[in-house]
C-alpha cells in the first residue's frame, strides 16, 4: 500500500543523465565509493571525478 501511495521524486524524473559509470570488482566497493562521494556534498569534487575516473581507484586503494 505504501508503495502506491508514496513515490519518491526521482521515480517521476525522467531526465537523468547517467555522466559516469565505474565498475567495481565487489558490491562492498561499490557502496564504499558511493557513501565516499555523498558524504563529500561538493560539486567541484564530483564534476573532478566525472572527468578524471581514476581518482575512484585512488579513493579504493587508500581505503
Amino acid at each position: 500500500m505504501n508503495k502506491t501511495y508514496y513515490q519518491s521524486f526521482t521515480s517521476k524524473a525522467d531526465d537523468w543523465k547517467v555522466l559516469l559509470e565505474y565498475q567495481t570488482n565487489s558490491k562492498e566497493n561499490a557502496i564504499y565509493l558511493e557513501r565516499f562521494i555523498k558524504r563529500m556534498k561538493s560539486k567541484k569534487f564530483i564534476q573532478k571525478i566525472i572527468d578524471d575516473k581514476s581518482i575512484l581507484n585512488d579513493i579504493l586503494t587508500k581505503k
